[in-house]
This record gives C-alpha cells, structure tokens and sequence, in this order.
C-alpha cells in the first residue's frame, strides 16, 4: 500500500518577543510545532487501543466451540 503525503502551511501569531528569543536559543520553532502536532497521532494511537480492547472483550464472550458447531450446522444443511 502506497501512502502519499501532502502537506499544509501552518501559520499562527506568537508575540515577536517569543519568535526572537527562541531563535536566539536556537529553538527551530517549525520542529517544535511538528512534535506537538505528534500528539495527534498518539491520542489516535491510544483511542485505537481503548476501542480494541472493547472488542477484545466481545470476542472473548463468543464461544468458539458454539460457533464451529453452528457453522457445521449451516453446512451439512445446505
């Protein structure tokens, strides 16, 4: 699978103080603000998780036996 990337400009207004004082402490604003935007993923990353345990537990509820011997049912009736 091929995933292509496009990307946007991201502009926001920041007191000049800051901008000029970070560029001093040689702080690359652009790569601090592209490892905040990280917190996107990894609150994607964690709500995937919550949502596979939720079916986790409705998996673990189903009874294989019951299920295989359900599907043979089906199947020997056809």
């Amino acid at each position: 699978m091929v995933v292509m990337s496009s990307y946007v400009t991201v502009s926001t207004k920041v007191r000049r103080e800051l901008v000029e004082r970070a560029r001093e402490l040689g702080v690359n604003v652009s790569e601090v603000l592209r490892r905040a935007l990280e917190e996107v993923r990894r609150r994607e990353l964690e709500l995937l998780e919550r949502r596979l345990e939720e079916v986790s537990t409705a998996l673990d509820r189903i009874d294989i036996e019951e299920t295989v011997g359900i599907i043979r049912e089906y199947r020997e009736g056809r």
